[in-house]
């Protein structure tokens, strides 16, 4: 049985013991009770409540630690952290908050632990199940999350003001907002064919077809019903469009445009964090990652691959042309016009658009000359192990998420197009040997992908978990 304690669980000690009720002496005095009762504060009257808190870390009850530790675990996974990321900063969080906590996260839930060291094992056992959607990358969010509990953890900021601060995060989208992520996405398609060096018109193409499912997916998000389908619908719109221009205007490179089109659809960065989870031991989280990826794959494919048949059922004869005809200041223009539109596209902070326009081109410069000298295997890995270690000595360096650099840093070498590519030339020319070489192009990838990944983490270790 549980020795009482000669203080109510709420109560303070006196000021002449520094130590916990029943810690040996010289235990850290930040472990006391707290006299503020396990209901959450009045939010200071402060104009930035992340900045000026005015609740030590002692005054934290263990109600209150572990409803923060669920709110930043959800948080973190809303914002596209990986399992093996995501459960190490938990971990870290909850020793400087004094607690014992056991983490499970997968793309769909979050299993949390917790217990209080004060009290007898046993006594004080929490444990929280939260369903969650797999998340999306939030580079803003995520940083404002990491620096809310910094500035709770240090105690510059109370709980009730952490809770607010977070759910200020949640501010829906304004119209201008909207636009800019439909305008981020018709920037992304175009850009991405201009560095594949494709014409003028099929540049158009891509980019309107990027604005059409910029447009349509701001339609889904109020219609849930169309959620499981719009992957396969908006690829049946984008192939009917570039058939329809292959057909009536001008020859085109028809699988270059599809595939460039489908760029914000891929998931070739969630197709490289299963890998990357499957690698760090995180077997289950991985493989519900790398079957959901290949899923949004089979979608686009089956989506592309109905559009194909409706237009050879009405009688369209699309004309395809292999043609790159692009001098190189358009790929350099590209690169720029990339750059900026992963920043929208990550939703990153306007303040971090140098930092991540920097590190998006970066990745692809290092893979292109490594794979004019070496290969594109080698290029991916030099440009991943760089770009790794690059986030992590960011972070060092500014206390701020190393996603910032990292997840911009790959996002141009992730197999995502390579994995459509080989799933269309697979259905389309029924031939079991051209799927096979190019799923062996997309394994490929991957293995460099994820070894530039590891040894980017050896060449300079991560201090921070983000």
């Amino acid at each position: 049985m549980e020795t009482p304690s000669p203080y109510p669980p709420q109560a303070t000690p006196p000021e002449s013991d520094p130590c916990p009720p029943g810690a040996p002496p010289g235990a850290n005095p930040l472990l006391a009770p707290s006299a503020a009762g396990a209901g959450v504060p009045a939010v200071a009257s402060v104009e930035d409540p992340t900045t000026a808190g005015n609740r030590p870390l002692a005054s934290l009850g263990y109600g209150e630690r572990v409803a923060f530790m669920v709110e930043l675990a959800t948080r973190l996974h809303r914002y596209g952290t990986t399992a093996q990321r995501l459960e190490a900063a938990l971990l870290d969080v909850a020793a400087r908050l004094r607690l014992e906590c056991e983490p499970w996260s997968s793309p769909t839930a979050l299993i949390l632990s917790f217990s209080d060291p004060q009290r007898v094992a046993g006594s004080s056992d929490i444990t929280r199940v939260v369903r969650l959607s797999p998340g999306d990358n939030d580079l803003h969010r995520l940083a404002e999350t990491d620096r809310i509990a910094e500035a709770l953890v240090a105690g510059e900021l109370d709980v009730a003001s952490a809770f607010a601060a977070l759910k200020a995060l949640d501010v829906a989208p304004t119209w201008r907002g909207r636009l800019l992520e439909v305008l981020g996405a018709g920037l992304v398609c175009a850009a991405l064919a201009a560095l594949l060096r494709l014409p003028w018109l099929e540049i158009g193409v891509a980019g309107f077809n990027g604005l059409l499912i910029g447009g349509l997916l701001q339609g889904a998000m109020t219609r849930p019903w169309l959620r499981d389908a719009s992957d396969a619908l908006l690829a049946m719109f984008v192939t009917l469009v570039a058939v329809l221009v292959a057909s009536l205007v001008a020859p085109i490179n028809q699988n270059t445009v599809i595939i460039a089109s489908l760029i914000p659809l891929l998931p070739g960065l969630t197709l490289t964090n299963s890998v990357n989870e499957l690698t760090s031991g995180h077997l289950v989280s991985g493989t519900s990652r790398f079957a959901g990826a290949v899923t949004t794959v089979a979608k686009l494919a089956v989506g592309t691959a109905i559009a194909l048949y409706l237009t050879r059922l009405v009688g369209l004869d699309p004309q395809v042309r292999a043609w790159r005809p692009q001098p190189d200041w358009v790929e350099w223009s590209a690169l720029v016009a990339a750059s900026l539109a992963f920043a929208v596209a990550f939703r990153a902070e306007l303040r971090d658009y140098p930092v991540v326009m920097a590190a998006a081109a970066a990745g692809y410069l290092i893979s292109r000359h490594g794979d004019l000298a070496w290969g594109a295997p080698v290029g991916i890995f030099l440009a991943a192990m760089a770009m790794t270690a690059a986030g992590n000595g960011y972070a060092q360096l500014t206390g701020r998420p190393g996603a910032i650099v990292r997840v911009p840093g790959i996002i141009l070498l992730v197999p995502g197009s390579a994995s459509l590519r080989a799933l269309l030339s697979l259905l389309q020319q029924q031939d079991v040997n051209v799927g096979e070489e190019a799923i062996l192009g997309v394994m490929n990838i991957l293995l460099a992908l994820l070894a530039g990944l590891l040894l980017g983490n050896l060449l300079l270790p991560s201090r921070r978990h983000l």
